[in-house]
This record gives C-alpha cells, sequence and structure tokens, in this order.
C-alpha cells in the first residue's frame, strides 16, 4: 500500500459537537475523518469509501448504532471493518453483551479520555495498514504464483511442440530420404545397366524404341523428384511467410484440359478412366502455376488412393466463384481424419503403403487460402473421396499476395 494513501475513519453521532470533538482527538495527517449525523448517512459513505474503522454513537434517533452495526455486519463490502461503539458510563452489563453480539470490537466510554481514544485508533489505523500491506504482498505472491504456472505451463507445451517438431522432422526425413532415393536408384540401374550394354558394345540394346523407352523412363523419374523437391521448397516458403503468388487473368477450364491430357498415360497405367465435365470458359484471376499445382496434387491423389477406379472431375462457375472438385472411388477417409489431411505429413494410410512425402494437400490448403479461397473433403471410409476447391473468380486483383 502506498505511504501518501489515507486511511479513512467513520465517525457517526447525532450530536454534531459529538463529531468534532471526537475528531479533534483523532486527527492525523494520514487520516481522513468522515463523519455522519445519522445511520443513513452513515450507510451511503460505507459504500461509497474503504474505512479502517468505524466508531458509532450507540443512541441515535431512527436507526441507532446498534442496527447501523448488524447491518455493517451483513454486507460483504462492510462486514471486516472493526466497530467501535461510544456509550454512556454506567451501563448495565447486557448492554454491553448487545455490543459485542452486533459486531463491536471494542467500547469508548464518555466522558472520552483523550490518551484512550487516541491509542486505540492508533491501533486499528495501524492493523488496517499491515492488513492492507498484507493483502498487497499475498496477492503479489498469487500474481507471482500464477505466473510461475502460466510459464510453466508455456514451457510444456514449448517443450512439447519441441518434441513433435523433432518427431515430425525425423520422421520427414525419413520419408524424404526413401522418396528421394527410389528415382535415384532407378536412374542409378539404369546408368549401370546401359553402361554394361557399351562395354560389351551390344548395339541392339540402343535401337530407336529402346531409346525412346528409356528417355519416357528417366523423365518420369526426373519429374518425380521435381516434385518431390518443388514441395520441399514450398514447405520452406510457408513456413518463412514467402508463398507467394503471383495472378494474371487464365481460362481455368483450359488448365483443367491441359492437366488432364498430361497425365493420360500415367491414368492409364493406374487403370484409372476420367469422366471430364468442363462448361465453356471459367475466367479468373490467379496465379496459373500454384493453380496448376492444385489441380495436378488433386488428380495424382486420386490416382494413388483409387487406384484401377475411375476419377471423375467437375469445374463449376456462379455466384463470382469457381468450384472444382476431384471425386476418386478409392478407400475414402474417415470422419475423423478429414481435417488432419491437410496439415503437414499426414496421409490416409502409412507411407510404406502409398508413396510421397504427405505435403501435397498441405500445400494445396495453402495455395487456395493465398488465392481467398476454400477446400474441404466430403469422404467415408471404403466408399471414395471428393475434394472440392472454391476460388473467387473476380475482387483478387492484387499483383502480388502473400
Amino acid at each position: 500500500m502506498p505511504h501518501r494513501e489515507k486511511t479513512r475513519i467513520l465517525l457517526v453521532d447525532d450530536v454534531p459537537e459529538n463529531l468534532l470533538a471526537l475528531e479533534a482527538l483523532i486527527r492525523r495527517d494520514d487520516v481522513v475523518v468522515h463523519k455522519a449525523a445519522s445511520g443513513d448517512a452513515a450507510l451511503e459513505l460505507l459504500l461509497a469509501h474503504d474505512f479502517a474503522l468505524a466508531i458509532l454513537d450507540v443512541q441515535m434517533p431512527g436507526m441507532d448504532g446498534f442496527e447501523l452495526a448488524e447491518f455493517m455486519r451483513g454486507t460483504e463490502k462492510t462486514k471486516h471493518i472493526p466497530i467501535v461503539f461510544v456509550t454512556a458510563g454506567g451501563r448495565e452489563l447486557n448492554y454491553a453483551f448487545k455490543g459485542y453480539e452486533s459486531g463491536a470490537v471494542d467500547f469508548l466510554h464518555k466522558p472520552l479520555d483523550a490518551h484512550t481514544v487516541k491509542s486505540k485508533v492508533n491501533v486499528f489505523v495501524d492493523l488496517y495498514r499491515q492488513s492492507k500491506v498484507l493483502k498487497h504482498q499475498l496477492e503479489t505472491l498469487e500474481r507471482n504464483r500464477q505466473e510461475q504456472e502460466a510459464l510453466l505451463q508455456e514451457l510444456t507445451e514449448t517443450q512439447e511442440e519441441l518434441r513433435k517438431a523433432i518427431t515430425i522432422r525425423d520422421e520427414f526425413m525419413s520419408i524424404a530420404s526413401h522418396e528421394l532415393k527410389t528415382p535415384l536408384t532407378s536412374l542409378k540401374l539404369q546408368i549401370q545397366l546401359r553402361q554394361r550394354y557399351l562395354k560389351k558394345g551390344d548395339a541392339s540394346a540402343f535401337t530407336i524404341d529402346k531409346i525412346a523407352k528409356m528417355v519416357e523412363s528417366d523423365d518420369r523419374q526426373i519429374q518425380r523428384l521435381i516434385r518431390l523437391i518443388d514441395d520441399m521448397l514450398d514447405i520452406s516458403r510457408i513456413r518463412s511467410g514467402r508463398l507467394t503468388v503471383h495472378p494474371a487473368t487464365f481460362d481455368l477450364s483450359e488448365l483443367v484440359r491441359d492437366v488432364v491430357d498430361r497425365f493420360s498415360e500415367q491414368l492409364a497405367a493406374a487403370g484409372c478412366t476420367v469422366t471430364l465435365t468442363v462448361p465453356g470458359p471459367v475466367v479468373g484471376y490467379w496465379d496459373h502455376f500454384r493453380v496448376e499445382q492444385v489441380v495436378i496434387n488433386l488428380l495424382t491423389n486420386a490416382m494413388r488412393y483409387g487406384a484401377g477406379k475411375p476419377v471423375t472431375i467437375v469445374l463449376e462457375a456462379g455466384d463470382g466463384r469457381a468450384r472444382l472438385s476431384v471425386r476418386d472411388e478409392g478407400i475414402g477417409i474417415a470422419e475423423e481424419h478429414q481435417a488432419r489431411i491437410f496439415q503437414q505429413f499426414e496421409r490416409v494410410v502409412s507411407a510404406s503403403q502409398i508413396g510421397g512425402l504427405g505435403l501435397g494437400l498441405y500445400i494445396v490448403d495453402q495455395i487456395v487460402r493465398a488465392h481467398g479461397g476454400s477446400i474441404r473433403v466430403e469422404s467415408a471410409l471404403g466408399k471414395g473421396s471428393t475434394f472440392i476447391v472454391e476460388l473467387p473468380v473476380e475482387g483478387n486483383r492484387a499483383s502480388d499476395a502473400s
């Protein structure tokens, strides 16, 4: 409690001369004295201020001192204020008992002794100040305890986040190593095989048809490597807040047709027939490269998880938005897992069953968000999945958006 804050004392007496006399006895520079000539006036002061002590005259018209004391003891704000009654001397014993029952802590008997009054008032003022200091110390201790608890909780959460981050990092490194090693191993084996043919001088291994197949195989492995590296670079950009989109006006229906056409051989190899429903031009203001990433990722996901089954792609436009849905007839996703598949390194099945880094849908979600759009999945276990992307056609006219 600041030293400059003054302590308040309440004096209640219906006789003005008594109030003045009592005030003169207890006056101190560090004390503010409030006077009330009735119980009602005292109540107003009690509700407005915090008092260290209330000195009440017992005999007053209307609400007497005992009634005022009982009211104070029954009110939360005032029940802890010490009450000292001022009484005429020579009262019978039961009169004092009534005062203590009403909540008195002491009595002052008329005629008042100046030394006694000052001593008692000083005791209560000191006790009040000590209680304030103690209360302040307890509040400070409680705040410190709460801050320490909050800090401990924060440290615990940070430790858990670090543990998860390390686990994710280790899992990612393991998956990434495997995914990168697979095409590199294939390329290495192809090179070793060709070197063997060259050493033997076997030109039959290098006919036009065989070279064409070699080039096609090499290109598939290289494209796989490029996609994996691009995914890792995109994750780095997203984490550092540097994933940018550079929008320009183009026809989304043309982009979707082009992607499906480019992947026609892979779709056929996976046994996936594609039904493509595209209206006339769906022109919008988007980043062509990033939106192409979204379409490719959803299409390759449909091939992975719905191999040997039909894939349905529908592009619609209306209400200022383009709506692209890609449906497969694959394994589906349980409802409890549908939210987490858009997080980093999450997948429907384990990496040992289906390859990939588990980053595709996370990157797709980030790209769609950067365009002011949304993505969701509708799926049930064993009944396939439909991924639905909505992008605003108009109103996204920033030259660069992060």
